[in-house]
């Protein structure tokens, strides 16, 4: 039985509430997830006597398959052409790093924010966002595809390792994070794909059984998990385009706040700068990068939290705004940063190209399995056995999201007489 199905019959208040003492220690902000006791989780497992709950939440994240499976999923380059380019995984653990450190700095609980950051791309789909492109077309009359909806899918629904229940039976606090990251859902403040498209089926239905606030916002730990995303990527794809050589250091000084550092790194390395390895110096521009937008982070966080007067978590889910944000100076400055990227890197002749066929096998995928069931695997087979075609829709889909790349191409070889070269 899934703990879903088995949780709709119960309200918010009899998921079982946690008062760990791991929790109380005097130099958190009173403001931290951990300054009042856990909202709980799906189904009563007890205390554990070593780790808080958002300590146990990181573990069973880490320990899923989902998470292993990142390791062959892309983040802007297929796995195969290089072992230096990041993956899914290797992104995901520079974003938890990154939010770790700015968690410490703003005395927030460090394990729920890492949770959430551990988990926040749980859900993606193969060969990154070309694959998420893609399964949206197909799922477009069957409610479209979602990767925050999806890893809370994972999370709540398709890890199969506890015999008491599916899913990772996470608290409430990581749920919310997992779902609220990036703000609000619905309501005024909501904003991006959420504003435009609607909450997703699967959110909506977690929501009816647990009240998530979709019109308030995520707890500040879930806040620092999505700008140490922003860091993360913006800062890898700086570093593998120019390891791909899709850009060049020069380039680079077209761009406000990378020509900034670059000309700081030149001043502070005068006598040697001009026979650097361009190793050495791409690391100290991404070093520099990652230290002045921490930096920048942390002084806007605690500006605004100290003008609003935050109390306590209550206060940070009823704002008007996030607290976790750049300056404004930094904004601007980063959004000239981002264009760049768009234009170079991610828009870039090959890398639509590539992504282009990437797109064609998760379609192809999808068809092969909608017309032949027997084409799944025995247990995926199994759950088929349905002629609601939005169920049979959806539960293909889960199958395709969860597909490694190379897993997925060697499917798509298996089932087609030719199959695209992603090079």
């Amino acid at each position: 039985m899934s703990a879903i199905d088995d949780c709709h019959s119960k309200s918010k208040e009899q998921l079982s509430p946690y008062l760990d003492p791991w929790q109380y220690k005097a130099h958190y902000a009173p403001y931290a997830a951990n300054q009042a006791p856990s909202e709980g989780r799906f189904f009563d497992e007890g205390e554990c006597p070593m780790r808080s709950p958002f300590q146990r939440d990181r573990d069973r994240i880490i320990h899923s398959t989902a998470f292993r499976r990142l390791t062959h999923k892309t983040q802007v380059f297929i796995y195969h052409e290089g072992d230096h380019y990041r993956t899914r995984l290797t992104h995901t653990l520079e974003v938890a790093q990154i939010a770790r450190s700015i968690a410490r700095m703003l005395n927030l609980d460090e394990d729920l924010t890492e949770a959430i950051a551990l988990a926040h791309d749980l859900g993606h789909s193969p060969f990154g966002h070309a694959g998420e492109r893609a399964l949206n077309r197909v799922m477009a009359e069957f409610g479209g595809f979602d990767h925050n909806a999806q890893s809370l899918k994972h999370v709540t629904l398709l890890e199969h390792k506890y015999p008491q229940f599916d899913g990772l039976n996470l608290s409430y606090e990581c749920l919310e994070g997992i779902v609220k990251h990036n703000g609000p859902l619905v309501g005024s403040f909501a904003k991006g794909e959420a504003a435009h498209e609607g909450v997703h089926d699967y959110i909506q239905k977690i929501n009816q059984v647990c009240d998530l606030r979709l019109d308030q916002f995520a707890l500040l730990e879930a806040q620092v998990a999505a700008i140490a995303d922003d860091i993360a990527y913006c800062n890898h794809d700086i570093d593998d385009g120019l390891r791909a050589g899709l850009i060049e250091l020069e380039d680079l000084k077209s761009v406000t706040l990378t020509a900034r550092i670059l000309e700081e790194i030149k001043d502070d390395f005068s006598a040697e700068y001009d026979s650097l390895e361009k190793g050495r110096l791409i690391y100290e521009l991404n070093r520099r990068l990652i230290t002045a937008m921490v930096a920048d982070i942390t002084q806007e966080a605690e500006k605004l939290i100290s003008a609003s007067n935050v109390g306590n978590r209550d206060d940070v889910r009823n704002a008007k705004r996030s607290y976790i944000q750049f300056s404004s100076s930094l904004f601007l400055a980063l959004k000239e940063l981002r264009e760049f990227l768009f234009a170079t890197v991610y828009r870039d002749k090959w890398v639509m190209q590539v992504m282009g066929h990437a797109e064609d096998i998760v379609i192809d995928l999808f068809q092969a399995y909608s017309s032949r069931g027997e084409s799944l695997p025995s247990d995926w087979q199994a759950l088929l056995q349905t002629d609601d075609l939005q169920n049979r829709a959806v539960h293909i889909c889960d199958f395709v999201a969860g597909m490694t790349d190379r897993y997925a191409l060697q499917e798509h070889r298996r089932l087609f007489d030719t199959t695209p070269e992603l090079r």
